[in-house]
C-alpha cells in the first residue's frame, strides 16, 4: 500500500485508545488509525454536532427529578385512555393540564423570547418535530392525534405570558404556527 504518511503526537488518552484498540482487533495502529480517519469523516456531521449541550439539558432535567423517562407507548395509552369521546373528555385531566401550563407559562415568560425557541424546546423533549418556513411561521408535525390535542392545550396555555401572540393553523397531521407581535 502506498499513500501519505502522516506523525501523530497522542496525547495519554488517545495513546491508551489506540493500544486498548490493536489488543482488541489484532489490527495494526496504521490500520486502526486509517479506519478512525474514514470513519470520522463519514460520520463528521454527527461527531462535530454539539450533542453536549442537549445531553446536559436531559441530565439536568432527569437528574433533578423535574422529568423522567417514559416508553412513548405508554404516554400515547394514558392520551387516548382520556380522550375516548373527545366531546367528554375527562374534566379533571382538563384542568390537570392548564394546571401545569399555567406553571409553565411563568416558567417560559422568561426563557423564551420567540416562537421558534419555544417549539425548538418542544422538539427537544420530544413532543413533536417542527420547521420554519418563514421568519415567523413554523410546520409542526405531532406523532398522533392524541399528542396534537395534547399539546395544543398545552401551548395555549403555557405561552400566555410570552410577548407574543400564537395563530394556530390546524391540517390534518401538520399544524401551522405563526407568531405574531401586536
Amino acid at each position: 500500500m502506498t499513500g501519505d504518511r502522516v506523525t501523530v503526537s497522542l496525547d495519554e488518552d488517545a495513546s491508551a485508545a489506540l493500544e486498548t484498540l490493536t489488543d482488541r482487533t489484532e489490527d495494526g495502529q496504521s490500520e486502526l488509525v486509517r479506519r478512525a480517519l474514514t470513519f470520522y469523516a463519514a460520520n463528521f456531521e454527527a461527531a462535530t454536532a454539539d450533542a453536549s449541550a442537549n445531553l446536559d439539558a436531559y441530565h439536568r432535567m432527569l437528574a433533578g427529578g423535574e422529568h423522567i423517562l417514559l416508553d412513548v407507548d405508554f404516554l400515547h395509552c394514558f392520551l387516548d385512555h382520556v380522550e375516548d369521546d373527545r366531546d367528554e373528555r375527562d374534566t379533571d385531566f382538563l384542568a390537570c393540564i392548564d394546571r401545569v401550563a399555567a406553571y409553565h407559562a411563568s416558567e417560559y415568560d422568561k426563557r423564551f423570547s420567540n416562537l421558534g425557541e419555544l417549539l425548538d424546546w418542544l422538539s427537544f423533549c420530544g413532543f413533536l418535530t417542527v420547521r420554519e418556513t418563514t421568519e415567523d411561521t413554523y410546520h409542526v408535525v405531532f406523532p398522533s392525534e392524541s399528542m396534537k390535542w395534547f399539546m395544543l392545550r398545552f401551548i395555549d396555555g403555557s405561552t400566555t405570558t410570552l410577548g407574543f401572540d400564537i395563530d394556530i393553523d390546524e391540517g390534518v397531521a401538520k399544524v401551522l404556527f405563526t407568531e405574531r407581535r401586536e
